[in-house]
């Protein structure tokens, strides 16, 4: 069995503590500018996980330049790990939060870009603990970890172990030969993304505070918003709600995708079958949440009050697409109570939450390269019953898929319902009835947010026990690492050699 590099482990973390704490005074400026009472407690939050970066990487500077798969998954793990203990700082010096588990519920829910909240009066947080919230979200979404591979060259360490182990889905386009450069690419189109989002949505009629918040929350497709009740805050805002609805899409795109789009290679964009599979499932899932608004539901008498202003029509289309965009690409956000609206609306938006955005995106759940491939893979079963002699092989992109890769996705697939089904099981030992227990489950795993029942979107988790909200961020970390990178660490193998 070969040795754990130890030192390369700890040298990352802090690295990885460094990015978070000076990100960390990003919200001390917010803080600052706002005016609110708690900028001295911000300061002190981003210089101690600095300081503790810092630490971190001076003990273990003469560390082997060199990490193999399981470094790479530890880091990967423990990382998130520590970046959310460390994340918990500015809610405990400002005595925000008020206990431990509700505070590693929230920094958990924030780094994992799920989205959930145990807070009941979101308007009364300080400016700076509010932008500390959007930012963890920001961080996660992408993943600190890639942000940290684009420079580890410099450091003098190669970053593909942790790039595999950060993203481990079934979709391995590159945009560029060398993983760093990959990194900084993805890097480049989100942050350029969410500057365009947050102009937009200040012109659309957010003061900017709100307008960065939401865009940090928008673009990693997690969910915290500024408002007590999400963006239904802005329902006399349609452009609001629009601008938002175009910016999940991307979102919940493939970033490969989007910089293919940017550098003019639409066509790359128009072909690819994951895309239009994308893009086919928001269309017609929101027709179908349309033609029961449009004939069974009064939106004007909905819980949030929507003012109707550019008639039902369109606030019956504009609200079903912003909803199923919401839970598909598992942002989260809330412009109206679909669990108010009929019972086939609660079991409908529940099912959603296992479809999951495109790979290579911000998005959770098991997503749609999944789906795709194991539709594929069960139609051609058919096939090979009726022709057991034919050569018939599933092809994504034109390309033919490996049996490989079949039986990959569908181990994830498998693991994902076990997952869904024991989480399911230990909510109902904590007392949660069926319904609130398969709904924080799906939720917490698909890194979605809002669930159905007593933690639907017209409430919070402010009710979960406290032994549930820890169960709950293991399913979030779970379901943001696409299980593999957490759950092989509880295995044999990993302790095999390399």
């Amino acid at each position: 069995m070969s040795k754990l590099n130890h030192k390369v482990i700890i040298y990352i973390i802090g690295v990885l503590l460094l990015f978070n704490g000076g990100l960390m005074l990003l919200a001390t400026i917010a803080s600052w500018l706002m005016k609110d009472t708690v900028t001295f407690e911000m300061t002190v939050s981003a210089f101690v996980v600095m300081i503790l970066g810092g630490f971190m990487m001076l003990i273990s500077r003469n560390h082997e330049a060199q990490i193999h798969k399981r470094e790479g998954y530890l880091i990967v793990t423990l990382g998130w790990m520590v970046m959310t203990l460390t994340g918990m700082i500015p809610y405990i010096l400002t005595d925000t939060i008020e206990d431990l588990p509700s505070i590693f519920f929230e920094t958990m829910s924030g780094y994992t870009a799920t989205g959930s909240t145990i807070l009941t009066d979101i308007e009364s947080l300080p400016a700076g603990i509010l932008f500390w919230r959007s930012m963890t979200h920001w961080i996660g979404g992408m993943g600190i970890i890639v942000l940290a591979i684009a420079i580890l060259p410099l450091l003098g360490i190669g970053g593909m172990q942790l790039f595999t182990a950060e993203a481990p889905g079934p979709n391995s386009d590159k945009l560029h030969p060398r993983i760093t450069d990959t990194a900084k690419r993805l890097w480049l189109i989100y942050v350029t993304l969410t500057i365009a989002e947050t102009l937009l949505l200040y012109l659309a009629g957010m003061s900017i505070f709100d307008a960065l918040n939401h865009a940090m929350s928008t673009m990693a497709s997690g969910g915290f918003s500024t408002k007590n009740v999400s963006l239904a805050h802005w329902n006399h805002l349609p452009w609001v709600h629009y601008i938002i609805m175009v910016f999940m899409f991307l979102a919940g795109s493939n970033f490969v995708l989007s910089y293919f789009a940017f550098t003019g290679k639409i066509k790359k964009v128009l072909q690819d079958d994951e895309f239009l599979t994308f893009a086919k499932f928001i269309f017609f899932f929101s027709m179908i949440v349309f033609a029961v608004l449009i004939s069974q539901v009064d939106l004007a008498n909905d819980s949030f009050d929507h003012p109707q202003v550019w008639g039902k029509t369109e606030s019956s289309l504009r609200h079903s697409f912003f909803q199923v965009l919401a839970i598909v690409t598992t942002t989260g956000f809330v412009t109206a109570d679909y669990t108010a609206w009929s019972p086939f609306m609660t079991i409908f938006f529940f099912g959603l939450m296992f479809l999951g955005g495109s790979a290579g995106s911000t998005s959770g759940g098991i997503k749609v390269v999944r789906h795709l491939l194991m539709i594929k893979s069960g139609f051609l079963e058919f096939k090979r019953a009726l022709h057991p002699n034919a050569i018939i092989q599933s092809r994504y992109n034109g390309k033919v898929v490996s049996k490989e890769i079949i039986g990959n996705i569908l181990g994830f697939f498998i693991l994902y319902m076990i997952s869904f089904i024991i989480g399911s099981l230990v909510f109902g030992f904590m007392g949660l009835d069926f319904e609130n227990a398969v709904g924080v489950a799906a939720s917490s795993l698909g890194n979605v947010g809002p669930a159905i029942g007593d933690f639907g979107p017209a409430s919070n988790y402010s009710q979960l026990p406290a032994l549930g909200k820890y169960w709950s961020s293991f399913l979030m970390l779970m379901g943001r690492l696409e299980l593999f990178t957490v759950l092989i660490l509880f295995t044999p193998f990993f302790s095999m050699k390399n």
